[in-house]
């Protein structure tokens, strides 16, 4: 028989995982494409033949997901594969109609037949979207296992938006190893609140090598999620965040009710900026789908580095993936500014170049610039944008003091966040696993 002539629709993350895992030894498929939505400027690349494999000479090229009808009758397409993260039910259907209107199979694959499983306890954190707390959450875990003298590494879904055979596997030990790895502003999000604590890193392409070097170095493996998606590495407690100001979308999107479903523990976070409704609405929707996970509590708080006079002029700088993709309209920087009562700067008539198209696509982004940093040309679009707004203050709500990676001429503070169990539940549960091991 002749191989399935296949697409892979990403986002540059789960595509490659999924390639490596389950296509890219299997001779009844052969991927001839990818394709990339969400992140900017990461098609007409080409997966490189040093990570396709003896079946992929040329390595494989990847097309921008709005050409898919034309590759898919160009290319004699028989299957096409969703696999990114943090969309809605419905948007999957639609996806799968389209495909399904081409003649063409749809597939959608599970962590039965992507998850790798390691000779080490695995701890997962995972969310039912973007934004809902992950970041905040992992934090409190790792520094419970650092407090009880657990080794650990954590690992991080991948995000490699440069140089692909550059970025197999990659090793953070020092906050300097973000510059020799030319991260872009969401990886430096994602990576350097751990390294300044003292945490090891690892994160790629090729997640079966980079669980080897986990493994050599720890006790406890902490994966540490992307988006929505589920783990790359099949967990022995996975804890799942949601968000309950954003009511009932931990039920709406996907694969976040995978991580729903298959979670130990789950999180209810923000509970000091929801409502009782909002909370117990959470709650119910926890118990009717996975009534044996353990329900655990928390407040999300936020506060500025720095004390600022009322009514002072400043734009506010929040997370890229939680506003855009993630469907925030706000985020730690913004709620912090509330508090401090300063004047928020309409930063939509001051968008540069790319952040023109962005407050375009994304038009639910009103008071907010998304931290967009994909490429250096995004980088100096946003240094642009914050400083022709005319505000006399930056309040910079990303994980990342970006003041001092764009140089801004304005002053800024940072909007820090943390978050404060309710009783101590989740603590208990990561105690009592870590002593059965």
């Amino acid at each position: 028989m002749k191989p399935i002539r296949t697409i892979i629709l990403g986002a540059a993350g789960r595509d490659f995982h999924n390639f490596n895992t389950y296509f890219r030894d299997n001779d009844k498929y052969r991927v001839v494409a990818f394709t990339a939505a969400q992140i900017p400027n990461i098609e007409n690349k080409r997966y490189p033949n040093s990570l396709t494999g003896e079946n992929y000479g040329q390595g494989i090229p990847i097309y921008s997901e709005s050409l898919l009808p034309e590759l898919v009758k160009s290319m004699n397409i028989e299957l096409c594969v969703l696999s990114y993260s943090d969309i809605s039910n419905q948007k999957v259907m639609e996806i799968a109609a389209g495909v399904q209107a081409l003649g063409t199979n749809f597939m959608l694959l599970g962590p039965g037949s992507t998850q790798l499983k390691s000779k080490k306890p695995v701890i997962a954190v995972t969310a039912a979207r973007t934004g809902a707390g992950k970041s905040q959450v992992v934090d409190y875990v790792a520094e419970f296992l650092t407090k009880i003298n657990v080794k650990y590494t954590v690992i991080r879904h991948p995000m490699p938006y440069g140089n692909l055979e550059k970025q197999r596997v990659q090793i953070y030990n020092y906050v300097g190893d973000l510059d020799n790895y030319n991260t872009t502003i969401e990886e430096r999000e994602e990576y350097e609140k751990h390294l300044v604590k003292g945490r090891t890193v690892l994160a790629g392409i090729e997640y079966s090598e980079i669980l080897k070097e986990a493994e050599s170095r720890s006790e406890v493996i902490l994966w540490d999620g992307g988006n929505n998606d589920f783990p790359f590495i099949k967990p022995d407690l996975q804890i799942t965040i949601i968000d309950p100001l954003r009511e009932n979308h931990e039920l709406l999107y996907y694969p976040g009710l995978t991580n729903l479903l298959t979670a130990d523990i789950v999180v209810i976070n923000k509970e000091n900026t929801a409502t009782k409704k909002q909370i117990d609405n959470a709650v119910e929707n926890v118990k009717i789908m996975n009534p044996k996970a353990k329900i655990v509590h928390t407040n999300s708080l936020i506060k500025l580095n720095q004390k600022i006079k009322p009514r002072t002029k400043a734009i506010i700088i929040e997370d890229g993936p939680t506003t855009t993709h993630g469907g925030m309209s706000y985020g730690a920087g913004y709620l912090a500014a509330k508090q401090a009562k300063l004047r928020i700067v309409d930063p939509k008539p001051h968008a540069v170049g790319s952040l023109r198209k962005i407050y375009s696509n994304y038009p639910h982004l009103k008071e907010i610039v998304p931290a967009m940093g994909y490429y250096p040309k995004q980088l100096l679009d946003l240094k642009k944008t914050i400083e022709k707004s005319g505000a006399k203050i930056a309040i910079i709500g990303t994980p990342i003091d970006l003041s001092k990676l764009l140089q801004l001429k304005i002053p800024s503070v940072r909007a820090e966040y943390s978050i404060k169990e309710k009783g101590n539940t989740l603590k208990r549960e990561v105690l009592k696993f870590v002593r059965n091991i």
